[in-house]
């Protein structure tokens, strides 16, 4: 059976044009249920025993949920308890139409297996299809669908109700208009937070439910605490005639009063407003795009200096903030104002479920209790839950369901239950969540991909690559790396000059464009480092085994050779791709050994030497033209090989074999970027750093005045300059310091794509043009790049995907959203394990630096420990400040230009 739709559609040239769909509609669609007989099935998904306890329904059933239960109360269906569910196609496209992310929780819950969820074509079934009606809305329309798929089930199923014990379908709605006109035509029908709390084994998932609109005005005071949201009409409206401007909105960590909103400009750079006060930032939360709305100039104010921590005072819709606020307003005559606003309507919200403790009401016997984000930019949340006592001192998960103007914090729900806080695996669960790492195991999908073992270098590759298994090549990591990257050789040609290689993992020959395999690594975009422990991009076969550069065995390689002189100046460049034999995996202890030992005189040692004398080199011409040496605290860990807990803490210390690695793989980077653009100049996947705008130098000019200290940040080698100039007598820790505060006014260094943007200088390494290709076992823009580079030089095909400069700069976007994730994540790791530690060593005295000086607080730096915390004074007693380390999910406001993880090798930008 067809049905058509014909329709006409202006084009952008101002022409008509006639589209005409065709809609087939079949009879022959399964119903997915094992009772029924009359559907020629080959399998089934819905259970004949669909029974779950209920005191509504004391038999067998199955739900149809229709849209508005999918979207919000997604937590209640993916639980264990809810099985035998019917996701019909209408309610799907729905779905997929207004939340990507709840659409991927639903396929997930559909391919579970345990779960019975089953898809039902509807749309595209005789009897369920239903066309439009005029007039008719196109919700009114879904909704009939769905009561008529729901009528078709009923009646589909009705003969075989004996057999089953009087097995039902049983629609799921909140939408009372909905209910009423399904109980009209005879449907069993009920409110979803009706089902939920019937049934009788499972009072736990009350708690998930998200709150009805009733149930948030029940809950909320009768004052007016925020304006009132402007509709999205005049919100467009108002940004189009340049009265509003539209931007994200970013919480401060340090003061629950203020924020900011960063409007996108017409330059690199955008420009930031700033918000002060509850009523300003109106219930926007941090990474909400917002419209923002600028107060006269006579009203900006200038960022606080206080620190302030919201206390969650129990009577929390009457909390009376006009004290704090007014310290605000008197700390903004201090210092230059900036543009100032209020938020006056919310275009996107980006919630997702959060991580945090429940703090327990004092109430006796109250449901009603305060969630504590572990994010300190994320408000307070209050959940109704009936398991306080069960969760209190557990990380849990809550979502936020809406914020009503006349409620203090918004109102959420319980999701899940992550474990009891300070434990191991709890916390690095909690980490991995709120920095949203993919960490989940690979699929079976993806693992299809692999090689099947045991496997060889097969002949025909070994004909298609360059032998350079008599090479000696080595490797030079960190102690117990296993996922090795990258080799390197040194030898002296018959002409006198030097052949250099950097050898790097073939990455792209297993993971082939668009399979399951290539997608996953995509998605996670880096490997993520924590203290101990490793998050793979691609599975542990290819990590640490088939790609790893391990030493005595073949690998396939992808290889950058130069001939240089003995001044370290190119005279020729060569790409191909290879097979190589590495003859050593060193720690960069034992390279730096292996150099100082004057006894060794080896072809490892040997070409080990070489290296270091022309990378000292290289460095020195870097730093001429401006390359930047800055610093960043890093701390090791040494672990208990038992309990896996930290037992010693030191910083690290770098040697002259990091240096000497590392300047290998930037001047490899250099020339490969250069290579790609070269050959696709509209699609090269390249690495940028953009120079940071003056007003980020503040803090380092202001520190820098408080020692008579001249600081010039006209150029990258002007700062560079200065700050090798910059000693205090007495103070040999100042100079560190400096760099410290450098590194944080630094921009993020992102990817991006040629064809999408003009500046491609980095500023922190003083070059040109750059990109990333040495490190593709834990990088996913390395993976582009090679193949990039495969395609130049001939060694592979090329894809539509890797010249479309649109997809690749999509690409780059997550690229740089995960890679800054792993950065944040890996830093919280580091705190966590110092905390463990601490935990059982009482006080210690240390040497500590002051950072920054609030009106309230301190901020100081423990170099031994890499520790930064905040030094309360007490409004009571000024001579006795308290210190307090973050407790929770540590800070994600600093941009380290490209410092890499703490658990693989320290590079500036590798």
């Amino acid at each position: 059976m067809l049905k058509s739709k014909t329709f006409v559609k202006k084009t952008r040239s101002g022409g008509v044009m006639k589209i005409v769909r065709e809609h087939y509609l079949r009879d022959d669609i399964w119903c997915g249920s094992e009772v029924c007989t009359g559907c020629k099935q080959e399998s089934t998904v819905l259970q004949k025993d669909a029974c779950i306890e209920s005191n509504l329904c004391s038999y067998p059933h199955y739900l149809i949920p229709d849209t508005n239960v999918v979207l919000h109360q997604i937590d209640v269906l993916e639980d264990p308890v809810i099985r035998n569910v019917i996701i019909l196609q209408t309610v799907l496209q729905e779905v997929r139409h207004r939340s990507a992310p709840i659409y991927k929780r639903v396929k997930d819950m559909i391919h579970e297996k345990e779960k019975h969820f089953y898809t039902f074509t509807n749309e595209h079934h005789r009897e369920t299809f239903i066309e439009r009606e005029p007039g008719e809305t196109a919700n009114d329309r879904n909704d009939r669908a769905i009561r008529v798929s729901a009528k078709w089930y009923s009646q589909h199923l009705k003969p075989f109700e004996a057999d089953t014990e009087g097995l039902k379908v049983v629609l799921l709605t909140n939408d009372l208009r909905n209910k009423q006109t399904a109980e009209e035509s005879g449907l069993l029908v009920y409110k979803c937070e009706e089902y939920i709390k019937s049934l009788i084994a499972n009072p736990e998932l009350v708690d998930r439910l998200a709150l009805s609109n009733d149930e948030k005005n029940e809950i909320t005071s009768s004052k007016l605490l925020y304006p009132e949201h402007l509709p999205l009409s005049r919100i467009q409206a108002g940004i189009k005639s340049g009265s509003f401007l539209q931007g994200t909105f970013r919480a401060s960590r340090d003061n629950y009063l203020e924020a900011t909103v960063f409007v996108q400009g017409e330059g690199e750079d955008g420009t930031e407003v700033l918000l002060q006060g509850l009523q300003n930032l109106n219930r926007a939360v941090h990474q909400d795009v917002v419209a923002v709305q600028l107060l006269p100039r006579n009203q900006w104010v200038a960022p606080s200096s206080v620190v302030l921590q919201d206390e969650g005072a129990a009577k929390d819709d009457n909390v009376d903030e006009e004290e704090e606020e007014n310290t605000l307003k008197e700390s903004a005559t201090e210092s230059v104002r900036k543009p100032t606003g209020k938020v006056v309507g919310i275009i996107k919200r980006n919630w997702r479920p959060f991580c945090g403790m429940l703090n327990v009401s004092q109430i006796k016997e109250s449901t009603r209790h305060l969630f504590t984000p572990a994010d300190r930019r994320i408000p307070r949340i209050r959940i109704e839950t009936r398991q306080a006592a069960t969760l209190a001192g557990q990380r849990i998960m809550v979502a936020i369901d809406g914020w009503p103007k006349d409620s203090r914090y918004p109102n959420g729900h319980f999701v899940r239950s992550l474990g009891s806080a300070g434990e191991k695996e709890t916390e690095e669960e909690v980490l991995l969540l709120e920095h949203d790492v993919p960490h989940q195991a690979f699929s079976q999908a993806v693992l299809s991909f692999l090689p099947k073992m045991p496997w060889a270098i097969t002949p025909e590759e070994m004909a298609k690559r360059m032998d350079l298994r008599h090479l000696t090549v080595c490797s030079v990591d960190p102690p117990g790396c296993t996922d090795i990257d990258d080799a390197l050789h040194c030898r002296e040609l018959e002409n006198g000059n030097l052949e250099v290689g950097v050898h790097i993992a073939d990455v792209s020959h297993f993971i082939r464009p668009g399979n399951a395999l290539d997608k996953e690594a995509a998605n996670r975009g880096t490997t993520v480092y924590l203290c101990g422990k490793r998050i793979d991009m691609v599975p542990e076969l290819l990590s640490s085994n088939l790609c790893s550069l391990r030493s005595n065995v073949e690998r396939l390689a992808f290889s950058c050779i130069w001939e240089m002189n003995h001044k370290a100046e190119i005279l020729s460049t060569k790409f191909t791709k290879s097979i190589i034999n590495s003859k050593a995996s060193l720690t960069y202890a034992e390279a730096q050994m292996r150099i100082d030992d004057t006894s060794m005189n080896d072809e490892i040692t040997t070409s080990l030497r070489g290296l270091n004398k022309l990378a000292k080199i290289l460095k020195r011409q870097r730093i001429e033209k401006g390359a930047l040496t800055l610093s960043s605290l890093e701390v090791r860990f040494h672990m208990d090989s038992e309990t896996h807990d930290p037992i010693e803490l030191q910083t690290k210390e770098l040697m002259e074999t990091n240096s000497m690695v590392e300047e290998f793989m930037l001047l490899a980077n250099i020339s490969v970027a250069q290579k790609i653009y070269d050959e696709f100049s509209e699609c090269a996947l390249l690495r940028k750093h953009p120079a940071p705008p003056p007003s980020n130098y503040d803090i380092l000019l202001k520190a820098a005045k408080s020692k008579n200290v001249e600081i010039h940040t006209d150029s990258a080698k002007a700062l560079a300059d200065s700050l090798d100039g910059a000693r205090v007598k007495d103070f040999p820790y100042f100079n560190t310091l400096l760099r410290i505060l450098a590194t944080r006014c630094m921009m993020q260094a992102v990817y991006f794509c040629s064809g999408m943007d003009s500046d491609f200088h980095h500023y922190g390494l003083a070059s040109p043009i750059y990109t990333h290709f040495t490190s593709p076992i834990r990088r996913y823009a390395d993976i582009i790049v090679h193949r990039l580079l495969a395609v130049a030089i001939g060694a592979d095909s090329t894809y539509a995907d890797l010249m479309d400069k649109h997809k690749q700069s999509a690409l780059c976007n997550n690229l740089n959203y995960r890679h800054k994730m792993a950065q944040y994540a890996q830093r919280s790791s580091v705190a966590f394990h110092t905390q463990l530690f601490f935990k059982s060593r009482g006080i210690l005295n240390e040497e500590g630096f002051v950072l920054f000086v609030r009106k309230n607080a301190i901020i100081v730096l423990i170099p031994k420990f890499g520790l930064e915390g905040t030094v309360f004074f007490d409004s009571k007693d000024k001579t006795a400040p308290n210190i307090v380390f973050d407790e929770e999910i540590p800070g994600v406001s600093v941009p380290v230009p490209d410092v890499e993880p703490q658990a693989k090798k320290p590079k500036l930008d590798r």
